[in-house]
């Protein structure tokens, strides 16, 4: 197959598929074990300083934020994040001097409520660094390759654009067409957090609404730890296996943490805490306004159940839920003098 041209961005995640399928059948077991650890327990033993790591969901929709602070309080460092849409996680996690590098896709902006201070204030001091640009579908047809076993997967996407010069990617001649084709190198992170809406002891999950590229990510992982809005009883998942997206034989450890992607958006469960979200980026202007929060929010909890009681406690939780569901108007404030 002849290489045409060869993207000079920094190559992270790959490894052979026949490699990869070793690793898994020494570190994976299909027998039904009961996964269930802390959260402390998870980060201790599944996450390394060094380590290329992904988070699951999409932007700030159904990401696990209750990982994200843990690894902060562990003082986890120089790892380098997947950023295939990643905005609040991966703000965050610069700010806490957790990631240092980032293969990105989309970082460094809150969408509509704007840029990330503290992750631009880190880009552009070189405290953090760019590795490689891709597409988002880029990045998603990345995990698909290492779910499938396959070493690259094939698209046509990114040629002639700077985007590609700065990935890891490489256009060939397609050998059936003899037209050029882009082979984009599969991903498998060191590991994975995912945050799902229930899953029973053995990590059997489901997840309510849109998966984006969870399933894939899943399977590529070398390691999945699960955090989960409920563990229920396995019959609870049995009763619907159509529904069971991420089976239990991929995964590593399960943490129930009711409201875990919390200030973010849970489908079906909680809405969004712009509230919250603002005061992030109110603060995070300075230096000293991120060391406010992480002393307050992180540091200053022990673990998230006193960060969710910091944030407003169970009222707090009931006005998102009724949020979610429009039974306020969704530009109604919350604050704790209606407490």
């Amino acid at each position: 197959m002849k290489v045409l041209m060869e993207g000079k961005g920094e190559l992270h995640g790959w490894m052979h598929p026949d490699e990869a399928r070793r690793w898994m059948a020494e570190n994976k077991t299909r027998a039904l074990v009961d996964k269930r650890v802390t959260m402390e327990e998870a980060v201790s033993r599944f996450t390394r300083d060094g380590d290329y790591f992904a988070m699951g969901g999409f932007g700030h929709i159904r990401f696990s934020m209750v990982a994200i602070f843990e690894m902060i309080r562990q003082r986890r460092r120089n790892l380098i994040m997947a950023g295939k849409t990643s905005v609040h996680d991966v703000d965050v996690l610069i700010a806490g001097d957790v990631v240092d590098r980032i293969d990105c896709a989309y970082s460094f902006g809150h969408e509509l409520r704007g840029l990330s201070p503290a992750g631009r204030r880190a880009a552009e001091s070189g405290k953090v660094r760019v590795v490689a640009e891709l597409s988002n579908a880029a990045f998603q047809w990345r995990f698909k390759a290492a779910a499938m076993g396959l070493p690259w997967f094939p698209a046509r996407v990114m040629m002639g654009t700077d985007t590609f010069n700065y990935s890891s990617s490489k256009i060939v001649e397609d050998p059936w067409t003899g037209q050029p084709i882009t082979l984009l190198p599969a991903c498998y992170p060191d590991f994975s957090f995912i945050h799902v809406h229930r899953c029973d002891k053995y990590g059997n999950c489901q997840i309510d609404g849109i998966t984006i590229e969870d399933v894939d990510l899943a399977r590529a992982s070398k390691r999945l730890i699960i955090t989960t809005e409920k563990i229920v009883e396995p019959e609870a998942i049995t009763e619907h296996p159509d529904r069971t997206v991420i089976p239990h034989f991929i995964v590593d450890a399960v943490v129930e943490t009711p409201y875990g992607s919390h200030p973010g958006n849970m489908p079906g469960l909680y809405y969004s805490d712009e509230e919250h979200m603002a005061e992030w980026l109110r603060l995070t202007r300075s230096e000293e306004g991120v060391q406010e929060y992480m002393d307050k929010y992180v540091y200053g909890a022990a673990n998230h159940e006193e960060y969710l009681e910091l944030v407003g406690g169970t009222e707090k939780m009931e006005y998102l839920r009724k949020l979610e569901y429009l039974e306020v108007p969704l530009d109604a404030p919350w604050s704790r003098r209606t407490r």
